[in-house]
């Protein structure tokens, strides 16, 4: 299952309006489906998303379970800071996902599903994702899908410079897909897309050719290679389709690197003589062998995230005890203030610097009074004795 992005809004706005679902964030890219939600207890939030991928998906909830992961708490940012640093992709350390996170961000801010405590968290994920990037080699190489799959095609075809190739779609995997073929000195970069506007705009970016779908029979005819992108729910090629087309090209072999997910095209079109269909399991095989570099980063980038993590914690958990310790302190200088106005009278006899004197005195008493409690909950925030703690204090001082 995805979620296409004119589908979004929708399903924001679905989301956002379920019981116990208060700010709300989906990332749909072309390997997963992720719900990021706040929700004040953690079961009714995890059913209200459960029940809405399932009629989203058009499956019973029971269907859907067996299907799904959750976090909760740091696990969750600990998933969504991997994420972003491109632990956790099919390609370990793509550049795509990074971009996928602040749009999926990026739209939740449009549809003002997002507010202070989701917010925080994704610009703090664009920041880790960042960070990896910058200060290991993750992300060096071959260093996401669309990327593999131009590499993949060049091999197996001999090299894809000065041949044509046909791309199906104009998400951001069929725009890697462009770059990473004019890049590799394609002489043809056609692009077919159900809108035909986005078509023209993306062939734009690898000087290419903009076709509307009703003339891909003719534009393979003539091409090497078809890399399919769409986040279409079904195929859009089925083998028979493939059969025809490929009846056109007069024995011309042909290459279809299917990198959508779901599948586009019919398995059983890479049967079909003269037809070699690769699809993403393929790249995971193709990328495996590149990968020994990247992944001796695996550790450091791992390391980024723990540390990021506990940041995130440490940042949260004392904003989160500021208000509390706030009041603390408010109460204790109002019982300050009402204790000099009750022996006012008592203190008029004292000149201005001995009134002076006696306004130093209580506020130091005060805040030394205050010190230890304040200092040891911004040390116990975002644990356990944190909460303990805090607890403790609203129910000592009635705040």
């Amino acid at each position: 299952m995805t979620v296409a992005v004119d589908e979004l809004p929708k399903v924001l706005s679905g989301l956002s309006e379920a019981d116990h679902l208060s700010e709300v964030v989906v990332l749909s890219t072309c390997n997963r489906v992720e719900v990021y939600a706040f929700a004040e207890r953690f079961h009714g939030g995890y059913q209200d998303v459960r029940e809405f991928l399932a009629r989203h998906a058009g499956l019973a909830p029971e269907n859907v379970a067996d299907h799904l992961y959750a976090y909760h708490d740091a696990d969750a940012v600990r998933h969504l800071f991997s994420v972003a640093a491109g632990l956790d992709s099919a390609v370990v350390g793509e550049h795509e996902i990074l971009g996928q996170v602040r749009d999926a961000w990026d739209c939740s801010v449009a549809e003002r599903t997002v507010g202070s405590v989701l917010g925080g968290l994704f610009r703090h994920a664009v920041e880790v994702g960042k960070r990896a990037r910058s200060e290991t080699s993750i992300g060096r190489g071959i260093a996401s899908v669309s990327q593999a799959a131009v590499a993949l095609a060049d091999e197996r075809i001999g090299g894809v410079a000065g041949r044509s190739v046909l791309v199906i779609g104009a998400g951001e995997m069929a725009e890697g897909t462009v770059r990473s073929l004019a890049g590799a000195g394609a002489s043809e970069i056609v692009v077919a897309n159900r809108t035909f506007d986005r078509a023209v705009q993306l062939a734009a970016v690898g000087d290419g050719t903009a076709v509307h779908i009703s003339e891909l029979p003719d534009v393979l005819a003539r091409a090497a290679v078809l890399v399919t992108t769409t986040g279409a729910q079904e195929l859009i090629l089925q083998a028979t389709d493939v059969a025809s087309m490929a009846a056109r090209r007069g024995g011309l072999p042909l290459v279809i690197v299917d990198i959508a997910v779901p599948r586009d095209v019919d398995p059983v079109a890479g049967r079909l003589e003269g037809v070699t269909l690769l699809d993403m399991d393929d790249i995971g095989e193709f990328i495996d062998g590149g990968l020994e570099a990247r992944n001796r980063e695996v550790a450091s980038v791992a390391a980024i995230v723990d540390a990021e993590v506990q940041r995130y914690q440490s940042i949260t958990s004392a904003r989160e005890v500021a208000p509390l310790i706030s009041a603390l302190r408010q109460q204790a200088e109002e019982i300050r203030l009402a204790e000099l106005e009750r022996i006012a009278a008592k203190l008029s006899g004292l000149s201005a610097e001995q009134l002076a004197a006696v306004e130093s005195l209580t506020k130091r008493i005060v805040n030394k009074m205050l010190h230890g409690p304040s200092t040891h909950l911004k040390d116990a925030a975002g644990r356990a004795r944190g909460d303990r703690l805090a607890e403790s204090l609203r129910d000592l001082y009635d705040l």
